[in-house]
């Protein structure tokens, strides 16, 4: 299951929250984590782990989900979103927009000095199979960001990097997919979409 963290700082004020410019989550950022949280207890039988991004409002939202399910939130920096540049760390978003690209895109960052839409993919992608391949025929919560949620689709639905659609992944939400197959098989494992942004 993926969990995109709840409302957080950075989305409301509207500047970059890297590793450093993270201010967590809002009042309502917090409810809407203890909500899932309650959710998913009624949802989850058996082995279970949580994993969240470094990332503070992602951590902030896996507490609650973890103390719920009985179990620790461990942290996977893979789970992250971008990784942003130091210069923008913290900083209103027109920083992003000044140090834009040329032909920035799939193989080439959108900024000066970020990863590229391949490059995030690639990180996270690795993270979900490496967690999945550790918890095979467990129930696993990863807590991450709308990039997670949609990296997802090329991980496991073997989507091509450049989609024909996009996702609006909602703060709070569940997106939920299941294999019966090894998670690390080669060639991969067919998975199933149960739910997207619930």
């Amino acid at each position: 299951m993926f969990v995109r963290h709840g409302e957080s700082v950075h989305s409301v004020e509207r500047f970059v929250g890297g590793s450093a410019g993270c201010r967590g989550l809002t009042p309502r950022g917090r409810e809407q984590a203890v909500s899932v949280a309650g959710r998913l207890v009624g949802e989850v039988s058996g082995p279970v782990a949580v994993y969240s991004s470094v990332l503070r409002r992602a951590v902030e939202t896996a507490a609650p989900i973890a103390a719920a399910l009985g179990v620790p939130a461990d942290t996977d920096c893979g789970l992250c979103t971008w990784h942003y540049p130091a210069y923008a760390d913290g900083q209103p978003l027109s920083v992003l927009k000044g140090a834009e690209l040329p032909g920035g895109g799939v193989f080439r960052p959108f900024q000066r000095e970020n990863e590229s839409w391949a490059e995030l993919v690639v990180r996270t992608g690795r993270a979900i199979i490496d967690i999945a391949y550790r918890h095979a025929g467990e129930t696993v919560v990863l807590v991450g960001h709308s990039e997670t949620v949609n990296s997802a689709f090329h991980v496991l639905g073997m989507q091509p990097l450049l989609r024909a659609f996009d996702t609006v992944v909602a703060p709070g939400s569940v997106t939920e997919w299941s294999t019966d197959g090894d998670p690390a098989t080669s060639p991969p494992t067919r998975w199933t979409l149960h739910r997207f942004s619930a």
